[in-house]
């Protein structure tokens, strides 16, 4: 049975959908509901769902907006868009972004049911194709291979690399044209609740599936872990990298029912260094391994760990929750972000905050704001669009339904109540 979450402004739409269509029959249970892209998210990440069945145009937060930001915190749960615009060029801008169907208003309860048992069709084969056996491109292994085993003997020269990148082309690793790539190799290793070691040949093809929805790269089953090359240029790899990671391990866990490990090695600039981000690899893995149940969760980079040799995790935490302190007004204030400039990953850091706070970093980040605003609120005479804009938010009207939720008043009337109170005195 996959799960779903439903979102849509119209309430009485909302309502209508999940009252009448017959879920449980097409195989589906709804786990939630919301009526705007903040709600959305925020059920997203609690929820945790196979589908989001969303409208298009959501307040506060657009469907686009809405997917990339979904793809961010849960990239193995896919979309569903429903909209009254027939907007192709929209629908392929949001194809990127794990879009599963894109449905037009105005829809009759039948013709709904009729797509979701065909997305449901489409999530069967992506759990079975994440699932099935099949074998590695025999050319990319018999390149790669040799490269991540290499012992480091063999001597890096400009005329050798030019040569390996001729092969990587000839066997389609790489494009012909393959200007400024990097390479970073991931180690993976998967567990049962019992702790015995689970990983092997036969979940390679799942991992090689998602590396091709972000980026160029290839996996290989080698002793008792999976081991993935990455090739982007540097940008592609700092932007994706933590969301690959992400929905492996996600999709390991819900497809599989396996507890997953990563370690990440260092970038390097030549595919004849990619033995030493190999070597990274396995001691970041292993290290996530042992520290599966401390700070830091199940994935770990190798930069995360000189940076913790060097500084301490403690500190590397209060970095980031300062530099939350001195920059929650900035707008595109986020996790990464954040992590890019303590100079950690985004995975480990979310984690850090998390054992030290007790809260992710967007409630971090959001308390800190709404706290900000309150005083504000009550110790100035700024405009509440001022406020807003003072707090990292540049729509007031989103600023006002957060500081709602979070305070149960809204500003408003948290400053007529202020008011009234020294009237009183």
């Amino acid at each position: 049975m996959y799960t779903v979450v439903v979102a849509d402004d119209e309430e009485d739409l909302r309502k209508t959908i999940i009252r009448r269509v017959d879920w449980e029959s097409i195989g589906f249970t709804v786990v939630g509901e919301a009526e705007n892209g903040v709600e959305a998210l925020e059920l997203v990440t609690k929820t945790e769902p196979d589908l989001l069945l969303t409208d298009i145009r959501m307040p506060f937060i657009s469907g686009l907006e809405l997917a990339r930001q979904v793809r961010e915190v849960r990239p193995s749960t896919q979309i569903a868009f429903l909209s009254g615009y027939d907007d192709f060029s929209y629908a392929q801008e949001a194809i990127r972004y794990n879009i599963i169907s894109y449905l037009l208003k105005p829809i009759s309860i039948d013709e709904l049911e009729k797509n979701l048992k065909q997305i449901k069709e489409k999530l069967d084969n992506i759990f079975s194709e994440f699932a099935e056996r099949k074998r590695a491109d025999l050319d990319v292994s018999g390149f790669l291979l040799p490269l991540l085993l290499d012992s480091g003997q063999k001597a890096s020269s400009t005329e050798r690399e030019l040569k390996l990148l001729e092969q990587a082309a000839a066997c389609h690793f790489l494009e012909p044209i393959h200007a400024n790539i990097h390479y970073q190799v991931i180690s993976v290793s998967l567990w049962d609740k019992n702790g015995k070691n689970c990983t092997s040949y036969s979940q390679v093809h799942g991992v090689n599936g998602i590396l091709q929805k972000y980026t160029k790269g290839a996996s290989f089953f080698l002793e008792d872990k999976i081991t993935a090359v990455l090739a982007a240029p540097p940008a592609s790899l700092d932007k994706y990298l933590h969301i690959v990671i992400d929905e492996i391990v996600q999709s390991m866990e819900r497809i599989l029912g396996l507890h997953c490990c990563i370690g990440a090695g260092r970038v390097t600039d030549a595919l004849s260094k990619i033995f030493e981000s190999y070597q990274d690899s396995i001691t970041a893995m292993v290290y996530a391994r042992q520290s599966a149940n401390g700070s830091g969760g199940n994935v770990r980079y190798i930069a995360d760990l000189e940076a913790q040799k060097t500084k301490g995790s403690m500190d590397i935490c209060e970095r980031a929750l300062h530099y939350i302190d001195e920059a929650y007004a900035d707008a595109g204030l986020s996790l990464v972000a954040a992590s890019q400039e303590i100079g950690v990953s985004p995975n480990y850091l979310s984690a850090l905050i998390k054992k030290k706070t007790g809260k992710s970093f967007v409630d971090y980040l959001t308390g800190k704001r709404m706290e900000t605003a309150r005083k504000l609120l009550l110790e100035t005479g700024m405009k509440i669009r001022e406020v807003a804009e003072a707090c990292g938010y540049n729509d007031q009207h989103y600023f006002s339904y957060c500081f709602k939720k979070y305070t149960g008043t809204s500003p408003n009337v948290l400053r007529q109540q202020a008011d009234a109170k020294k009237k009183e005195r």
